[in-house]
């Protein structure tokens, strides 16, 4: 007897995006490979195409497909063997206590939504994000087919800091998206990663898929800090080159 859940991926399509400008790399122009149609991208078929190296936003399943750059390299975090470093350790132990996390099903909030206003703001200036209304924020960050959650890290007082939102696989966590208070004193967004491996462990789910490193990229560069890491390259995973 066939196994329903890869009939229903061998029915995917993928077509290829016309260029847009690059995200990360200034002056470059990007293409993505799009998984269709997308109301079969189920929960079975989403994690085998998260292991392939896509990702998601919205309805939409997607990987890098540029004909001259291969700088977007998928990254996951070993999460069995991860161990903080120092300066990891040290931010853990400092918010852990006073900056808890409440998980919550995707939702409408307009406190999150002023919060990203703020976060694309400082953070991503010029990308355009920082003008998104709510339905735009909707559909990018609330719209779901599979197995999708949100984290809100309050402060005792209520005070919103960060919102995480992660997508369950049922061999990881992939950590979709993440904004925060950028005038917040702390490094909140190594804090956001830190949370998610620690919530990764407590489900026994082996991976944190962190999306692409980037290593021109500053912006991206710093997903390789949590090791031992793996990323994929020529559709197998590899250890992080440095051996860790």
């Amino acid at each position: 007897m066939s196994n329903p859940s890869e009939s229903v991926f061998r029915r995917l399509q993928f077509y290829t995006t016309a260029t847009y400008p690059c995200s990360y790399l200034p002056g470059r122009m990007a293409r993505s490979e799009v998984a269709a149609p997308t109301h079969l991208v189920d929960e079975s078929a989403y994690a085998r195409l998260i292991e392939q190296g896509f990702r998601r936003s919205g309805l939409f399943t997607y990987r890098p497909a540029c004909e001259q750059c291969q700088a977007c390299i998928p990254i996951r975090i070993d999460v069995r063997r991860f161990q903080r470093d120092r300066t990891q350790g040290k931010l853990w132990r400092r918010l852990q206590p006073i900056l808890p996390a409440r998980l919550a099903p995707l939702h409408w909030d307009a406190r999150h939504f002023e919060l990203y206003l703020r976060y694309q703001k400082r953070r991503h200036p010029g990308a355009g994000m920082d003008q998104d209304d709510q339905a735009q924020y909707t559909q990018f960050l609330l719209t779901s087919r599979v197995h999708s959650e949100m984290a809100e890290f309050r402060e005792d007082d209520g005070t919103l800091r960060m919102v995480a939102i992660m997508d369950r696989i049922d061999h990881g966590l992939s950590a979709v998206y993440t904004f925060y208070d950028p005038d917040w004193r702390a490094s909140l967004g190594t804090y956001g990663i830190l949370w998610q491996l620690d919530y990764a462990a407590r489900l026994g789910l082996p991976w944190l898929y962190l999306g692409y490193w980037i290593g021109e990229s500053r912006k991206m560069a710093y997903k390789s800090r949590f090791r031992p890491y793996q990323i994929l390259r020529g559709g197998a995973w590899t250890a992080s080159p440095d051996g860790d």
